[in-house]
């Protein structure tokens, strides 16, 4: 009999270990960052405010090239020109509808009240079409690794739908809150690429109401008492942070966050009390200045404010006008600070990333878009960062 032999048995090979969450780091330094928003609040006092198209830029380099995935800093590509010119085509529209509601008004005040609905309704849509169209701008703007993030869908789309969820939100007393934001946030995410991986949103509105539902029951104590504001509001947004970035998904990459519920809070009380010493610092000042032009006008300081001079008193406005100015500038410096680069930091250190391999062969795809949308988001005053 032949014997038969049989190969040996060979163990498949193991499974490639799977690798471990990896957080998402932040190298800038604050100092940096600060002289960034103080030397642009110069030049926004110079050129009348019109130079925060650039710093906003500046802005957004700053923390993009600092923010590293997997080792490979973001890069912003967007140009304060752009955003100039999208916000003074933005503005070519959106003042002749202006002037044109205010003529009306002018020729028919008996239903002037009447004629203001449909331009509150008109503009809120408006409104949140411009969101949709700015974060397509800021998405088309933002490189990793060589390769562009892009956004279809449309903006009219998602403003009609929107305002659906909005009005049943004003209905329901913002109960329905929750569920809008999942559902614009399911829309978005479904039409935002990093190449030609797709992203998804895994959020539900239910995981976000029953992390936050007590915060819904406080909120109306916090229009009475005030002191617990900046609590409620503080720990409302660590819940939406996390929430929101734990639902993001880009095919296999996968976002998770633990920001903690007080994490912000702090933040919100830092800026307070900017307000306060801010706002004490411009009192002094306008006291002074008030006292400098009675002075100059030969008067007691009783009787130029009882005269009709204190209210005609072109110096005093000039003062006055640049004492406000400043105060606005100094309040940006203070918000710029704490509530974006403190924020985006602490922010990005509760995150995770898991399946970052995903993303290691990404064809490029997508087109640029123009800047309008986030010009139309700064004239109404709409834009997110």
């Amino acid at each position: 009999m032949n014997e038969m032999s049989w190969p040996p048995q060979v163990p498949p090979p193991p499974p490639s270990p799977v690798p471990p969450p990896m957080p998402v780091g932040f190298s800038g330094s604050r100092s940096d960052f600060f002289h960034l928003v103080k030397r642009g609040a110069g030049l926004e006092f110079v050129t009348l405010g019109f130079y925060r198209f650039w710093l906003l830029t500046d802005i957004r380099r700053h923390l993009w090239a600092n923010t590293l995935v997997d080792g490979d800093a973001a890069e912003y590509t967007g140009r304060g020109k752009e955003l100039l010119i999208g916000f003074l085509v933005a503005m070519a529209i959106l003042v002749p509808i202006y002037l044109g509601y205010f003529l009306i008004g002018l020729e028919a005040e008996n239903i002037q009240a009447f004629a203001s609905i449909p331009l509150v309704a008109f503009f809120y849509i408006f409104g949140q079409f411009a969101i949709y169209r700015a974060r397509r701008y800021r998405l088309t703007r933002t490189v990793w690794r060589g390769v562009r993030f892009w956004m279809s869908g449309s903006g009219w789309k998602y403003a009609l739908y929107a305002s659906l969820w909005g009005l049943l939100s004003a209905v329901t007393l913002g109960l329905a809150l929750p569920w809008r934001t999942a559902a614009l946030e399911r829309y978005k995410m479904r039409h935002s690429f990093y190449g030609d991986l797709q992203g998804s949103f895994e959020g539900r509105g239910w995981e976000f109401f029953k992390r936050g539902w007590w915060l819904w029951l406080l909120a109306p104590i916090a229009f009475v008492v005030y002191p617990i504001a900046p609590f409620i509001y503080g720990a409302f947004k660590a819940i939406e942070w996390r929430w929101w970035l734990s639902g993001i998904r880009f095919g296999g990459v996968r976002l998770e966050s633990s920001l903690p519920k007080s994490a912000l809070i702090g933040l919100y009380w830092k800026v307070i009390g900017w307000i306060v010493v801010l706002g004490l610092v411009f009192s002094v000042y306008l006291g002074l200045a008030a006292a400098l032009v009675a002075s100059m006008s030969g008067d007691a300081f009783g009787e130029f404010f009882t005269s009709q001079e204190f209210a005609r008193s072109i110096p005093l406005l000039v003062l006055m006008g640049i004492g406000y100015l400043v105060f606005a500038l100094a309040m940006n410096i203070v918000i710029r600070v704490y509530l974006v680069r403190d924020l985006w930091v602490r922010v990005l250190g509760s995150v995770n990333i898991s399946g970052i391999e995903a993303a290691a062969n990404v064809a490029a795809r997508g087109e640029m878009a123009n800047a309008l949308g986030e010009g139309f988001a700064d004239g109404l005053d709409v834009g997110g960062f």
